[in-house]
């Protein structure tokens, strides 16, 4: 791994960080993309696109990072200095929940840790002449297996997220595994059963807002009996269901002043109508149907980032996604699909095919087009060093 700056001797130079996207979108054909970091068994994959996938990206001076926990793998999809897709991947164990934590900072769970890693780069800093940013883990908190799913950082820095075994709502602590901070009214205590299956969280304002959980169950694995439509949205500061009979839900997200939500087990995105007047309950308004069980959702002015899995069907067989895709002759998707929250059409896409069907989590990082990881486990981690100058006195 080799560190440039845009100091550096001709030969060494890297491209402007700014480079113009090609006028013509590329080919969506299928690119095999060579990790700079791949596990020991690589699954086989092959990863294609639409033609303006990239270019929507290179607009939005952006990248998409998104995790699958099947593959044990943190991808990063960009746009290289030529303006073509450019896909980066790591080995992390178990990778689940993401969040950006601000410029230049990435929140993940994954398996018994929960990781922070800081880019590294200065703005004229590239690796290998190619890479704007490079996130290191610098803090990993050893949780143990907690199931852990979505992440979020607090005002003050803290991470919160989603202890899915213990049905609640956790800190990361400097002493303990965690710190329990909320638990849903209808759990009786913090317990080592998996209840009801709480799985997304979604931020407002630097705080917990709203959780999903696949059911309202306060016994054990109580929540697999009610995959079709025991699904909750949960208000935090509140303590209520706001929106109930969802198929397993996940990934909300509070988004231009809705509450969006990706109802899984029908292959449905869509937003919760909060409820108004004496109306205790919400409804779900779907906006649009992709064909995959969904999990993993981000925003970008007037356009969702959705991530799609193939479905397990010894576990999912029977929800109304079957019949979707049956009834839309589709067979299901892995990757991401960009969805236009205006007509509900798909615009823009990714797609994995081969090994890995599932993802379970999708980030937009903002202000780098060309980002990086490194595992925490490989010899990069090792080997790439950095350092802060020193201060004067």
């Amino acid at each position: 791994m080799q560190k440039t700056k845009s100091k550096s001797t001709p030969k060494s130079k890297p491209e402007p960080a700014q480079a113009t996207a090609p006028a013509a979108p590329a080919p969506a054909q299928p690119q095999r993309v060579t990790p700079s970091q791949a596990p020991a068994k690589e699954p086989k994959a092959e990863y294609s696109l639409s033609g303006g996938m990239i270019r929507r990206l290179h607009g939005m001076n952006a990248s998409l990072a998104f995790t699958s926990y099947q593959s044990g793998l943190l991808y990063m999809l960009g746009s290289n200095a030529q303006g073509k897709a450019q896909l980066h991947q790591s080995g992390m164990p178990k990778p689940m929940g993401l969040c950006a934590d601000g410029n230049g900072r990435l929140v993940l769970s994954a398996g018994a840790q929960i990781m922070r890693l800081e880019n590294v780069l200065e703005p004229d800093q590239r690796i290998n002449q190619t890479y704007d940013a490079c996130f290191m883990p610098r803090i990993n908190y050893v949780t143990g297996q907690l199931d852990a799913h979505d992440v979020g950082a607090l005002e003050n820095g803290d991470i919160v997220f989603v202890n899915t075994r213990y049905n609640c709502l956790a800190k990361t602590s400097p002493r303990h595994s965690f710190e329990p901070i909320w638990k849903p009214d209808f759990i009786s205590d913090v317990v080592d059963e998996d209840r009801c299956h709480l799985n997304g969280l979604a931020m407002r304002d630097g705080k917990p807002a709203f959780v999903t959980a696949v059911s309202k169950s306060d016994t054990i694995d109580g929540w697999r009996d009610r995959r079709a439509d025991g699904g909750v949205v949960i208000d935090v500061e509140k303590n209520t269901v706001i929106c109930e009979g969802l198929s397993m839900p996940h990934s909300p997200r509070w988004h231009d002043g809705k509450l969006w939500v990706l109802n899984a087990g029908t292959g449905e995105l869509g937003y919760v109508q909060m409820p108004r007047g004496k109306a205790k309950m919400g409804k779900f308004k779907p906006v649009a149907f992709c064909p995959g069980f969904l999990r993993g959702l981000s925003f970008h002015d007037g356009f969702a980032f959705v991530g799609l899995s193939r479905p397990r069907y010894k576990r999912f067989e029977g929800l109304e996604l079957d019949q979707r895709l049956k009834d839309t002759d589709s067979e299901p998707w892995c990757g991401v699909q960009v969805i236009d929250l205006k007509s509900g059409n798909c615009v823009d896409w990714f797609r994995i095919d081969g090994d890995i069907g599932e993802l379970y989590d999708i980030e937009l990082v903002e202000g780098f087009r060309c980002p990086m990881t490194v595992s925490p486990t490989s010899q990069d981690a090792a080997t790439l060093i950095t350092f802060a100058p020193m201060q004067k006195t």
